[in-house]
Parts: C-alpha cells; sequence; structure tokens
C-alpha cells in the first residue's frame, strides 16, 4: 500500500477536475507500471494498493509524475503537487490486504465524507472503474473458508481432508483453487 500526500498537505483532490484527473492517471498506467487493487483519493492524501511490475518507486514515479504533468498541461497549473516522498506498506498476508482494503474503503466515511463507501466517486468502492484482481499470493482468508483450497501436500493433505485440521494461510497461500 502506498500513501502519497500533496505538497504542504492542501486539499487539491477537494476539487473534482483534480481527483477525476489523478483517477484517469492511475488507470492510464494501470497494467503497464502496476496492477490497481484498491485506491482512494483523499482531499490530500492518496491511498493506493497496488503490486509494481518493476520497482514500487517507478510505479510512484509514474502516478505522481504522470499526473504532475497532466496537470501543468489539462489543468493549467505551475504548482508543486506532491510532497517529497511517499510511505509504503507492504502487505504480508491476506488478513493484511483485507485490513487495508478495508481502511482505504472506509476512508472517506471516517473522514465524514460521505455516510457509505460505495458512495464517494473517488474511490475504488465506488465501483466505477475496473481493478485487477488479487494478488495471487495474498487471496482473502475467506477463499479459504468456503473449501476453495485445493488439497495438496502431505501431511496436511488427510488431516484436512478428514476434518481433524485448519489449514493456515501460510499453508494455503499458494493453493487456491
Amino acid at each position: 500500500m502506498v500513501t502519497s500526500s500533496t505538497w504542504g498537505r492542501r486539499a487539491l483532490f477537494s476539487k473534482d477536475r483534480w481527483a477525476l484527473l489523478l483517477i484517469d492517471t492511475l488507470q492510464h498506467y494501470r497494467g503497464m507500471a502496476y496492477l490497481l487493487h484498491e485506491f482512494v483519493v483523499m482531499p490530500d492524501p492518496i491511498h493506493i494498493l497496488l503490486t509494481p511490475k518493476t520497482s514500487l518507486e517507478k510505479a510512484v514515479q509514474f502516478i505522481e509524475g504522470g499526473f504532475s504533468y497532466r496537470a501543468r498541461k489539462e489543468l493549467s497549473s505551475n504548482m508543486e503537487v506532491w510532497q517529497k516522498g511517499f510511505s509504503d506498506h507492504r502487505i504480508r498476508d491476506a488478513e493484511d490486504y483485507l485490513r487495508h482494503v478495508s481502511y482505504i474503503r472506509e476512508n472517506p466515511v471516517r473522514k465524514r465524507l460521505c455516510e457509505t463507501s460505495s458512495k464517494f466517486p473517488y474511490s475504488s468502492a465506488f465501483g466505477a472503474l475496473e481493478l485487477d484482481p488479487v494478488p495471487q499470493g495474498v487471496k482473502p482468508a475467506s477463499l479459504w473458508e468456503t473449501n476453495k483450497v485445493r488439497l495438496e501436500g502431505v501431511p496436511f493433505q488427510s488431516k484436512i481432508a478428514s476434518g481433524t485440521a485448519e489449514p493456515t494461510p501460510s499453508a494455503a497461500r499458494n493453493k487456491i483453487a
């Protein structure tokens, strides 16, 4: 997950044109520089759950640099847009992934920008844009609980099949059907 803030924490993305241009920029580089799983464009920061195709730094450079270039051209703005640097969090497992999805989706609700996350137009929760699927290594734990785990390997196969043991996320991570 990546969080990037505007220069001086200005609420640039409270303006419709700015927020929509940023979302368009996110979509433009999707598939080329990164896979886009979730996002929210808040008035100041953006929170993005992505899988970089090369490096995280390059993925963020495409987003920030691409947006800054387009803001100069399309919004006639010469102001500095982004704070230097960004913060990131490497997703560790399915629970961590789901926790960050929830954080991203519920952020506008917590900040009182909307009543439900699906009504916030600058978010993946709004449902207007195509997103990339969950990364293979962190499929949500709910899939493990619905018997979609392919039973493989020893010694867990017989214990799981007989119902005497539960697959752990680390053991089942790569066995999702």
